[in-house]
């Protein structure tokens, strides 16, 4: 999955409201521009955060045979799967 882009989301989600919240409650420029830079940067923080769990989780949830997806078969491989050998009588 890519995660590239989810602190930057996070963190215009999070200014977004700021925004709103500083319109409705009439803040003036000074406050404003204060609490907006606050806002986006500890969001910011928040959404590497989020990403790097993410990240840990869907590596660990990646299917092993994900690599093989997309590839082109050919008669090697498949003869390589001889599945008549004495391994796989029991199957």
């Amino acid at each position: 999955m890519n995660t590239k882009s989810i602190p930057a989301i996070i963190m215009l989600a999070a200014g977004f409201v700021t925004c709103i919240i500083g319109i409705v409650e009439h803040f003036s420029f000074g406050m404003f521009t204060k609490t907006l830079f606050l806002v986006l940067i500890g969001f910011y923080l928040l959404g590497c955060i989020v990403k790097l769990v993410l990240d840990k989780g869907f590596r660990i949830m990646q299917d092993p045979l994900s690599e093989y997806a997309g590839m082109e078969i050919d008669e090697e491989m498949i003869d390589d799967f001889d599945l008549e050998d004495e391994d796989y009588q029991d199957i």
